[in-house]
Order: structure tokens, then C-alpha cells, then sequence
């Protein structure tokens, strides 16, 4: 049987209150960048759905899930969160295993 890589990434289902979707795609790319700061070599791509239009998903690999955990704990996170929060119906987080890939 063949081993899972062991490449971890975050995902994030979003469900924005309708007609926040800029405010919201502004407070990502504002924990995006603060991400990217605190976190070297951080990556994250926002998704936009075009058949639910305020629905967003986000998806970034990080080296370790030691990582992941640390900046779901850290102030980078939480104030992030925060400022979005009242612009969200819902949010759902994902810690994913890279079971295979192509290319």
C-alpha cells in the first residue's frame, strides 16, 4: 500500500452575508498578507464559487502541521477571524493530508 505525502494544507469554506463579498475579499487578502508576514513562505489562494456567489474558498499548504496549528492559535489568526466575522453567515475549517497528485 502506498504512503500518503505528507503535505498538510488548510482549507476554508466561507459563506458571506450577500453583498459583503468585497468587504470580505478585502479582510482576506488582509490576513493573507498579515499571514504572509508572521508566517515566511506561507501561500493561500481565494476561491470565488460562480454558482453560489457568496461563497469563498480558501486553500494554502503549509510545511508541517505544527505550523498550522501555531498560526490557528496566533494573534495573526484571531484578529484576522475577527475582523471578518461579521461579515460571515458561516465558516467552516479544514486540516487536509495530501493523499495524491498529478503534475
Amino acid at each position: 500500500m502506498e504512503a500518503f505525502a505528507m503535505s498538510v494544507y488548510t482549507l476554508g469554506i466561507w459563506l458571506v452575508k450577500p453583498g459583503r463579498e468585497n468587504d470580505f475579499v478585502q479582510a482576506w487578502r488582509d490576513l493573507a498578507r498579515k499571514t504572509q508576514e508572521d508566517f515566511p513562505g506561507a501561500k493561500a489562494i481565494l476561491m470565488h464559487d460562480r454558482d453560489v456567489p457568496n461563497r469563498f474558498i480558501s486553500t494554502g499548504p503549509w510545511e508541517s502541521l505544527e505550523q498550522v496549528e501555531v498560526w490557528r492559535a496566533s494573534d495573526t489568526f484571531t484578529q484576522g477571524y475577527e475582523a471578518m466575522r461579521g461579515l460571515l453567515e458561516h465558516f467552516e475549517p479544514h486540516t487536509l493530508d495530501e493523499a495524491a497528485s498529478i503534475g
